[in-house]
């Protein structure tokens, strides 16, 4: 979205001083007091159907309809998330230095925050506004998005309470909810939710223009969601250098699995999810995010920009004009043990001369966690993650392997220290390919605060 001017900024800071009176700043905090034949709020100051920004958001997925508070008038909360790292990686490639690497040492990297604020506009319906303060990609002020979501409707009648006791309705410029894995994704300084340092290697993530419908009951769930198919807004005619065809298509994805307590240490949960976009002016699903990996500069050109060359370790299969992909999910939880399986394929190829068939691409992932003591603020995992994809002008598919092994502490509830050694491997790309035979490995400390 659109850059914030300084003067933008400072009307929001100006505004958010003068309702201070209906400001909550992140505290879900019990009453002190109970008064005679009154019940003490469990919870006062947070929105309603509203996953929290700190270890109580981990495994969670889609908000749910029963985390519902009585609305006793507007309130806004203020959180932010925050992540400074450590990183100590080394990478070469098969060209034997005449096609030279980033000349990369161990150091600190640029910390990254986010700033989230969340309106509780009346009852059972509310706004999220989420920004980037600082990130790699973009140093700056950023806004990702803002949506409004509706768990009630102000409609009276038996109808509308039943209808809303299953639905939710969501609509604004959103991460838009295909597949499981952006729920354990790292966001810019929002990292608490992942257990490792990185995302996976295709990052499936986008914020588009648009809405999704979801029904929720006993466990089960179903979605549709249609958006304008592309991260910015945009009135221009879809003509390329290979098709001068105006017309645009909007993205059109569904979601379904469910989600169970089956007994008192035992969780699971399944999903699968279909995203297509027949005609795109520029899709970004495994390109659309603003921050940047948290591996910096591997398998970079020496003097790369490294604000601009953003997504180190990771592949996008420039899918941008258009794409149809598939992501199956799998999740189980038995006391500290926890797996998370992800299987995706995807087809698409992008508007050029370059590439004028469809391409295929294929990716696995598995991740291992268990999680130690009755707080369960001690983890340690492994992520197994591979990538199979076809190239334009290649006969044979490229491959990458990832191998991670890394935990975690919580100190607090808001505060996490996380370390990964990785390992991560290409094969299949072409002599002279700055790829071909790329190799990087090391390891990456990470501290991060959410609230």
């Amino acid at each position: 979205m659109k850059l914030l001017s300084a003067r933008r900024v400072k009307i929001i800071a100006i505004a958010a001083l003068l309702s201070a009176p209906i400001i909550s700043f992140g505290q879900d905090t019990q009453e002190a007091t109970k008064e005679p034949g009154k019940e003490v709020k469990e919870f006062y100051g947070r929105p309603s159907n509203w996953r929290p920004y700190d270890k109580r958001g981990i495994n969670r997925f889609e908000t749910s309809k029963e985390d519902s508070i009585a609305f006793e008038g507007p309130r806004v909360r203020f959180g932010a998330g925050f992540t400074q790292q450590y990183q100590n990686l080394n990478h070469e490639n098969a060209s034997k230095g005449e096609i030279p690497l980033y000349q990369m040492g161990p150091g600190f990297n640029l910390a990254q925050a986010n700033l989230n604020i969340d309106f509780q506009l009346a009852d059972g319906i509310r706004v999220a506004l989420e920004n980037y303060m600082s990130s790699r990609h973009h140093n700056e002020f950023w806004v990702k998005g803002g949506y409004i979501q509706f768990d009630k409707l102000p409609f009276k009648g038996k109808f509308w309470s039943d209808l809303m006791d299953i639905t939710t309705i969501k609509i604004g410029h959103f991460e838009i909810n295909y597949g499981d894995q952006h729920f354990r994704r790292t966001d810019g300084g929002n990292a608490i939710y992942n257990p490792f340092i990185e995302n996976l290697i295709v990052d499936a993530f986008s914020t588009e223009i648009g809405a999704e419908v979801y029904l929720k009951k006993n466990g089960w769930f179903g979605m549709v969601g249609v958006t304008n198919g592309t991260i910015n807004s945009s009135i221009n005619k879809q003509a390329t250098d290979i098709d001068d065809n105006s017309k645009k298509f909007p993205a059109l994805f569904l979601k379904g699995g469910f989600d169970k307590q089956v007994t008192e240490d035992f969780r699971l949960r399944g999903s699968g999810s279909y995203y297509i976009n027949n005609r795109s002016q520029r899709n970004v699903l495994y390109a659309g995010d603003r921050t940047g990996s948290n591996y910096w500069a591997v398998m970079e050109a020496k003097g790369a920009d490294l604000k601009a060359k953003f997504s180190s370790g990771r592949f996008a299969p420039g899918f941008t004009r258009n794409v149809r992909a598939i992501m199956l999910n799998g999740f189980g939880k038995y006391k500290g043990l926890e797996l998370f399986g992800t299987y995706e394929t995807a087809k698409g190829n992008a508007a050029t001369a370059a590439d004028p068939d469809k391409r295929k691409m294929n990716q696995t992932a598995l991740d291992v966690i268990y999680r130690i003591g009755k707080s369960e603020n001690v983890f340690l995992g492994a992520r197994f993650n591979n990538v199979s994809s076809e190239l334009p002008g290649y006969d044979d598919n490229v491959k990458i392997n990832r191998t991670a092994f890394g935990g975690g502490w919580f100190l607090t509830k808001n505060i996490l220290l996380k370390g990964e050694i990785v390992n991560q491997k290409y094969k299949g790309w072409k002599e002279g390919d700055i790829l071909d035979g790329g190799k990087f490995n090391g390891y990456v400390i990470e501290a991060v605060i959410g609230f």
